[in-house]
């Protein structure tokens, strides 16, 4: 009976399966269908972005977390992509990039229903710091897997329109952070904009299986540089953590020059290593390109920028104005709107034009940009924010598309995945670094007028304790007045409150124009990326 089954199963099924065999086929290594799954992946890394910045204010009152602890819920996360980006793309080139991937998408989702139970159930900071790491971790498989299959997937010619669009599917995910995580935070708890990600990754994990095309493992990346990565992470870590904890130890105290000069000596012996390794993990040929280099340093500035100074806005239109969460969101809008629309037509002017002119012209518009946000005060509106979001925003566009597209379209195809890599990390560490310097430029402030202001409006005296308590509150834009403060006390407590926040915004946001405008200078040295400058390098 089994026997004469069998044959039939045979002659019958065989031809159903190959036609939906055939069917797959024509989906799988699709240029837009991969385009489509991988930008699914990765939105919700650039979901998660924004969202944490709108539930950062719930998340620190609801935790009663320290300005410390909240900036480590970002920077767990910031420091946990930059240490594994470039060793995950290395993963990708080794094994495949849609394995690498899958991976990605279905940790991070994990990882991120794990933070939201971290607050729900256990009620513990400590445990969401600790899965922020997990989930940078997770991240850093999607993101240089994601660059490295449109690379090996699109023609050098069609690669700018590729990440054009590619930008505006991020940017339309990060646009829509704000408000779902205004309304998430709002009506349901912050813990939920973590839980949006399951339902994401679940559609991502789908789409992937379904179209991905694996890519094989790349000749370039037969082995793993052990020494290379462990000279790399700890290089990053280092350098990461002095900086976010060099306003605690002190910038001229011996624990933050020691970080700060391990750092260094990782790094060092990061780069002898590369010069030195068979099979490095970082080929330093990469770098030969001068418009790479180039367009690393540009990420890197852009997103310090950027990441640094955003940080600050959400309690500024919170804790100053009183907004809440979805109002909030709907304020930083614009900004994430014009990437929508500016991602794809900086795509195709990239793509006309070469990438030095809308670079420069996109670096500059986010410096004045930034220089007008300096200029906000306690007494001036959240509307005053729209017109310097709007020129924001359609200044990260041109520098978004183009900078990765020099990275990415100047590296051999062989190495797409450690260029994607190289290009997520330098997103990172500018983020990372952004968030730890004007962090520091905030607190400097504070530290320098409150006291002053606080004994000039004849407040009554703080101990060093409550000195420190009132500073933590005043760095998060808050007011450190009880509701048995008499009225008038708390409305003079409140008016110093807000006006040493602004001013240390006001610091932090003239250091970021500065540091874009640093930006559209190197970025004159950029050219159109070809796919073939380095891979006419030799090693």
């Amino acid at each position: 009976m089994m026997i004469s089954k069998a044959p039939a199963l045979a002659r019958g099924g065989p031809r159903g399966d190959t036609r939906r065999a055939g069917g797959m086929a024509r989906w799988r290594g699709n240029p837009a269908l991969t385009l489509l799954a991988v930008a699914l992946g990765v939105m919700m890394v650039g979901i998660d972005g924004t969202i944490v910045a709108v539930a950062n204010p719930a998340i620190q009152s609801h935790l009663h977390a320290s300005l410390a602890g909240i900036q480590w819920v970002s920077n767990a996360y910031l420091l946990a992509l930059a240490v594994s980006l470039i060793t995950a793309g290395k993963l990708g080139d080794r094994f495949g990039h849609k394995k690498v991937f899958l991976t990605g998408v279905a940790g991070f989702a994990a990882s991120s229903a794990a933070i939201g139970l971290s607050g729900s159930i256990a009620g513990s900071i400590t445990l969401v710091i600790a899965f922020r790491a997990l989930q940078g971790v997770f991240g850093a498989l999607l993101q240089p897997t994601a660059l490295a299959l449109l690379r090996k997937n699109f023609p050098a010619e069609k690669l700018n329109a590729a990440i054009g669009i590619w930008g505006a599917v991020i940017g339309a995910s990060t646009a829509a952070g704000p408000i779902a995580g205004g309304l998430l935070v709002q009506h349901i708890g912050w813990e939920a904009c973590f839980y949006i990600n399951v339902p994401v990754g679940l559609i991502a994990l789908a789409a992937s299986l379904l179209v991905l095309r694996e890519t094989g493992p790349s000749p370039a990346a037969r082995s793993f540089d052990i020494p290379g990565i462990a000279t790399l992470s700890g290089a990053l870590f280092l350098l990461i953590w002095g900086l976010i904890k060099g306003p605690d130890y002190g910038w001229s105290s011996a624990p933050t020059l020691a970080f700060l000069g391990a750092a260094a000596l990782a790094g060092l012996l990061f780069v002898l290593r590369q010069a030195r390794a068979a099979q490095p993990l970082l080929p330093l040929r990469l770098f030969r390109s001068a418009s790479l280099s180039a367009g690393v340093v540009l990420v890197i500035l852009l997103m310090f920028a950027m990441f640094g100074a955003m940080f600050f806005m959400t309690f500024y239109l919170e804790n100053v104005h009183g907004l809440d969460p979805i109002a909030a969101g709907v304020h930083l809008l614009p900004m994430t709107a014009m990437l929508i629309i500016g991602s794809p037509l900086a795509g195709a002017l990239i793509s006309k034009l070469g990438p030095r002119i809308p670079l420069v012209a996109g670096m500059v518009m986010a410096a004045i940009a930034m220089a007008g946000l300096s200029r906000l005060g306690a007494a001036s509106s959240p509307n005053d924010t729209i017109a310097w979001f709007v020129l924001l925003g359609l200044g990260l566009s041109p520098v978004m598309v183009g900078a990765t597209n020099v990275i990415v379209g100047n590296a051999p195809v062989e190495l797409a995945g450690v260029a994607g890599g190289l290009q997520s990390t330098a997103m990172q560490v500018g983020g990372a670094l952004g968030t730890a310097v004007l962090g520091a430029v905030m607190s400097a402030k504070i530290a320098a007028t409150l006291p002053a202001s606080w004994h000039a409006a004849h407040l009554p005296p703080l101990s060093t304790a409550q000195l420190a308590s009132v500073k933590s509150a005043v760095s998060v834009g808050a007011s450190p007045v009880s509701g048995n403060t008499p009225l008038r006390l708390a409305s003079q407590i409140t008016r110093i409150s807000h006006a040493t926040f602004t001013a240390g915004m006001h610091n932090a946001f003239l250091v970021a124009a500065a540091v874009a405008l640093a930006g559209a200078v190197i970025a004159l040295i950029t050219r159109r990326g070809t796919g073939t400058a380095a891979a006419h390098a030799s090693i």
